[in-house]
């Protein structure tokens, strides 16, 4: 039995069935799973969260670093801590649309931003990856968007395996702070 645990169902104020099950109660997910700043149609100006980041403080819009063609950006919803994008500023949704520089430049932003991770948190290894379009998976398919995930030896514990729940141990805003101080120079 689990630490704290009793063998008797705990009340649950009235909410529920007693059931003996403790609770990690997340209500900022929520945004997410109702889609909360998700684009209204596939233009660029339908509400694209990608488009619209880039007018916005790096502060304010968790911005990391901005290039020419592309900028990398911490995901709001993130898998693990440190958890960013890389952007281009041109609203395309598939990756053969991205013109020779675009292409360029969001894969040296991609390793820039591995040299950040590794330097900032000592990430082990790394997800690497984009979701094109909806049946793929990808949350925001009208604007391209390729994600960075940085992995350490033994991150999947009870929490993600059992419980389906990440605990990120640091707010948004510091991370954001710690990986724009440790972006590499072009």
């Amino acid at each position: 039995m689990l630490q704290g645990m009793t063998s008797e169902p705990e009340l649950q104020n009235g909410v529920g069935t007693q059931d003996a099950f403790q609770r990690l109660w997340t209500p900022h997910r929520m945004a997410y799973i109702q889609g909360e700043n998700k684009p209204t149609g596939p233009g660029a100006g339908d509400g694209c969260p990608f488009c619209v980041i880039p007018e916005m403080s790096d502060e304010d819009g968790l911005v990391i670093a901005r290039g020419d063609a592309v900028y990398a950006v911490l995901n709001l919803y993130p898998y693990n801590g440190g958890h960013l994008m890389v952007v281009p500023y041109r609203h395309v949704a598939d990756y053969t649309e991205l013109d020779a520089a675009e292409t360029t430049e969001l894969a040296e932003f991609t390793k820039r931003a591995m040299a950040a991770l590794r330097s900032a948190s000592g990430a082990h290894g790394f997800n690497i990856g984009m979701n094109q379009g909806t049946v793929a998976g990808a949350g925001i398919a009208a604007h391209l968007h390729q994600h960075v995930v940085p992995r350490w030896g033994g991150d999947t514990n009870f929490m993600p395996v059992v419980g389906h729940t990440k605990v990120l141990p640091q707010l948004l805003a510091d991370t954001r702070k710690m990986l724009a101080d440790a972006w590499p120079a072009a």
